[in-house]
């Protein structure tokens, strides 16, 4: 009886130290943990250290050394950065060559396609296994953008198996890059729980904003908005929850100090992890995404299942998966006074009426197919 196949995944989106910073991380572990229940799975994944640990039910997680701050952050023309950048691209090369040492390896999975990919190219060549590439936003979007970068993320693409996008109109960029066939396939998380409280057919309501601090999140934008808001609005807020963080996070501080000076209901928090993210929408009647750029977010398809309704930006797929079925208000422009505008028609709506669409959407965002989707790709070609 032959060995069921292993799979590889390697990734930059990986928990480590559990306080919610790493939305994406959530997603690869969940999706981890279905795969393993299908084949036999190992993970190449960021850490403090480079070291091997036993997770999740015998997962193996291969970790490699990352500094504190994301690489998002880190400037190739700031020399330290610059160090910084070559010791994680020599890491994760390194660490994916010694998950695939003992020859049981099948397959490997890139998540994303930079650096991840290139690792999985680079290693997948030298151990004669294929590899496949499931695109984020930040890699088409952004890296796909500099010349000499776009031409090593086409041949990672070019090479893969499989290519996967996590949103709609990514994966028709993606495409674009590549030259191939892209197939979509959402990111989504494991939702442990259901809605805690009954969604609120008349204001006050509950707000929340929950995510990174980073200009492509639009924080800035969320807080603008909030600044036009008049008297009868901050009336039908019972509370708006400021949660997260990242670089822009003395913007935040120093706008919600001056918004509880002026006696307005909002709370500032930092991450939060997983269980009480899941808490915090569940309990909210209302969900911002400020953001400049996204495909789907993540903390989207968590929304639909907690039945959250959104107030959203313009950005990626969320037009079109609220075009589909009702699940939030779209602000008109990505602009801060067409988010105040669209917070406004929340504030005068009932989120409650939008429960049957949620759940519609939330259909969309099933983890164990998603994982089935990926086992059949993979098996048929082992």
């Amino acid at each position: 009886m032959s060995n069921p196949p292993t799979l590889v995944i390697v990734t930059s989106s990986f928990p480590i130290s559990g306080d919610g910073s790493e939305a994406a991380g959530a997603f690869v572990a969940d999706l981890a943990i279905e795969l393993s229940k299908l084949m036999r799975v190992r993970v190449v994944a960021p850490g403090r250290r480079t070291e091997r640990e036993q997770w999740h039910e015998g997962i193996e997680i291969f970790r490699y050394q990352t500094p504190d701050q994301p690489l998002s952050t880190l400037k190739l023309w700031n020399p330290a950065d610059a160090w910084r950048i070559l010791k994680v691209m020599r890491a994760g090369r390194s660490t994916t060559a010694a998950s695939l040492e003992d020859g049981s390896a099948t397959h490997i999975l890139a998540l994303w396609a930079l650096p991840c990919g290139e690792w999985a190219r680079y290693c997948a060549r030298k151990h004669d296994v294929d590899y496949s590439v499931w695109t984020l936003g930040s890699d088409i979007w952004s890296l796909g953008r500099i010349p000499i970068v776009k031409s090593f993320l086409r041949r990672v693409l070019q090479n893969a198996r499989h290519c996967w996008s996590d949103g709609l109109k990514l994966a028709e960029d993606t495409k674009a890059i590549a030259g191939r066939e892209v197939d979509f396939l959402p990111s989504t998380r494991q939702v442990m729980r259901a809605r805690i409280e009954p969604l609120r057919t008349a204001p006050p309501y509950r707000l929340l904003f929950l995510g990174r601090w980073h200009v492509n999140k639009g924080a800035d934008l969320l807080l603008e908005a909030i600044d036009l808001l008049n008297e009868d609005d901050w009336k039908r807020i019972e509370v708006l929850h400021i949660c997260g963080g990242g670089p822009e996070q003395k913007l935040i501080e120093s706008s919600v100090q001056r918004l509880k000076a002026a006696g307005r209901p909002v709370v500032l928090k930092g991450f939060l992890d997983r269980n009480f993210a899941e808490g915090a929408i569940a309990s909210a009647d209302w969900l911002l995404i400020p953001s400049r750029i996204e495909s789907i977010p993540i903390i989207f398809s968590d929304a639909m299942k907690l039945q959250c309704p959104v107030v959203a930006m313009p950005v990626g797929d969320i037009p079109a998966l609220l075009a589909q079925k009702p699940g939030g208000i779209l602000s008109e422009n990505l602009n801060a006074h067409s988010f105040h505008k669209a917070i406004k028609a929340a504030l005068h709506s009932s989120p409650c009426q939008l429960s049957s669409g949620m759940t519609e959407l939330a259909t969309q965002f099933d983890l164990p197919e998603i994982s089935l989707k990926i086992h059949h790709s993979l098996v048929g070609h082992a």
